[in-house]
């Protein structure tokens, strides 16, 4: 698969992501948790939902046990991970008054992680 289609692929897989992690915080602050909390559990979840589409869609399978995939790409996913966490709490915290500013940050942060992402899925997880 060439390289275009693979980035405009993982940017659709990106947006399904984006979209449960915008969910899942919305539920983890609705439950009382702290903005910061809740976004590393809806990270995760949004890490999920972006392996299994990535992984169907974007790339091929990496040829290596499910387990494995899932870890590699979790590690992979960390470099941006940070980026789009640091980007989101530097939001949240300057402007902690804004409606709906953790929604922002999110959108802000996972546009801000993408291409580190993308890098580690393509070079590191899925070796194509």
């Amino acid at each position: 698969m060439k390289l275009g289609t693979q980035v405009l692929r993982f940017g659709v897989a990106g947006v399904a992501g984006l979209l449960v992690d915008l969910a899942v915080l919305e539920l983890a602050l609705r439950a009382g948790m702290n903005p910061y909390a809740g976004r590393a559990a809806s990270f995760l979840c949004a890490v999920l939902a972006t392996w299994q589409i990535n992984r169907r869609y974007t790339f091929h399978p990496a040829g290596i046990s499910l387990w494995t995939e899932w870890w590699r790409y979790l590690l992979a996913m960390s470099g941006g991970g940070a980026v789009n966490f640091a980007t989101y709490s530097a939001i949240v915290w300057t402007f902690p008054n804004v409606p709906h500013i953790t929604s922002w940050g999110v959108c802000a942060g996972s546009l801000a992680g993408m291409a580190v992402n993308f890098v580690g899925a393509r070079w590191f997880v899925f070796q194509r």
